[in-house]
């Protein structure tokens, strides 16, 4: 599918990302760190826990403009999904996604909807759903902007092996037929090694990119022992990364 602008890559550039904490004290956040995805490539953010995946997201987003740096996105639409689906209590699962895409067509909502498991839940309340429903609403609605950056933050977290896995092939099949350059945040080597086709390996706060990995095409499967091999080198960068020893990225 093309796209007026779906050509320019995302670049990242952050110099300095500081905070200052609830007793007055400034941190660095993010520190000369840098990374760069190609149109339609699926980039996975993974480091320790508070290194500050979740600060670059907001950043790539644009919701934080208070940064030295600067940030470069694909043109066109921008679509997120966080850890919680944050969904309108009081709208219907259809609803709550036409909010987002008022003019979506009926019938291109309704192949989303069954592509996701969804079709029979479109007038169902957020409070009728389980979490897992919830947040294949949540990518749903993501989807139907049609964006040319998809961010997701842990969108999987704490749903049961089986069900994160089938919504994991659903999101790579999406991913790959509209060609969304996406930055996905997860504390999951596997997850990582099976969507991304780049996995950026992050410090200890200030995060910084400790490693580059390259993924040959994911979407297409790999081998159990590829893909284990692929993820015994992210784990090991982590380890070294969490050490704090030097890394030659």
């Amino acid at each position: 599918m093309s796209r007026a602008g779906a050509l320019a890559p995302l670049d990242v550039y952050v110099a300095k990302k500081r905070l200052t904490n609830a007793s007055g004290q400034t941190i660095d956040v993010v520190r000369d760190l840098s990374l760069r995805l190609d149109t339609g490539q699926v980039g996975a953010l993974i480091g320790p826990s508070g290194c500050g995946k979740t600060t670059l997201m907001r950043i790539i987003a644009g919701l934080d403009e208070r940064f030295e740096g600067a940030v470069k996105r694909p043109q066109g639409p921008l679509s997120m999904a966080f850890q919680e689906p944050r969904l309108l209590p009081w709208r219907s699962v259809e609803d709550n996604i036409r909010l987002a895409v008022p003019r979506v067509g009926e019938k291109e909502l309704g192949v989303l909807l069954d592509t996701l498991g969804l079709g029979q839940h479109r007038s169902h309340f957020p409070g009728e759903l389980s979490l897992g429903l919830a947040r294949r609403v949540a990518l749903a609605r993501a989807f139907a902007v049609k964006p040319a950056l998809l961010l997701l933050d842990e969108p999987f977290v704490s749903l049961d092996a089986p069900l994160a896995l089938a919504m994991q092939r659903k999101l790579a099949a999406l991913v790959k037929e509209r060609a969304i350059t996406t930055v996905l945040v997860t504390h999951d080597v596997s997850q990582a090694v099976r969507l991304a086709n780049r996995i950026f390996v992050l410090s200890p706060r200030p995060a910084r990119v400790v490693g580059e990995i390259r993924v040959e095409s994911p979407h297409k499967g790999m081998g159990a022992e590829d893909a284990r091999s692929v993820e015994k080198r992210v784990e090991g960068l982590l380890v070294q990364a969490t050490a704090g020893l030097a890394i030659d990225g």
